[in-house]
């Protein structure tokens, strides 16, 4: 089994469609890889065109357990005073570049257009964003932190 590091690059969205009647929607994603969650920034002036410009990492493994290899990626529309709202999701498969990755050491999926689509798969916009993977090293990766997960080779 290999062990690397699975990073997201959220750059931008584009016509989301509003959640609210009233005021402009503060868009966020929520990623999600076998059961690990992590949150992109809140692009408050964004509205419905929101640009994030976020780097969010997970530690992979290939091949690892179940057979999920996909980014669910879940828009959300930011709330003060109530629960955010669900805007859309969209899901980016990555089995393919897991296991380029494996055999070459690092793979990427450049920058692409994702349909957002809600709960009915209705299309309610776009977000744009890249892939990559890169094995692990066993020596100088000593005390980095990738998404929790902390590699030593102590362990």
């Amino acid at each position: 089994m290999a062990v690397g590091i699975l990073e997201v690059n959220l750059i931008s969205g584009k016509g989301l469609k509003r959640s609210d009647f009233f005021g402009k929607i503060e868009p966020y994603a929520e990623i999600q890889y076998k059961g690990q969650t992590r949150k992109s920034s809140v692009d408050k002036d964004g509205g419905r065109n929101p640009t994030w410009n976020d780097k969010l990492k997970w530690r992979a493994e290939f091949p690892g357990s179940g057979a999920d290899y996909k980014l669910i990626v879940k828009v959300m529309d930011h709330d003060t005073f109530s629960a955010d709202d669900f805007i859309g999701e969209a899901t980016v498969y990555v089995k393919e570049l897991l296991e380029m990755g494996v055999e070459k050491g690092t793979a990427e999926l450049r920058p692409t257009k994702y349909n957002v689509v809600d709960s009915d798969l209705s299309f309610v916009g776009e977000i744009f964003l890249g892939v990559s993977y890169s094995l692990m090293q066993e020596r100088g990766m000593e005390g980095e932190d990738f998404g929790g997960w902390k590699h030593s080779q102590f362990d």
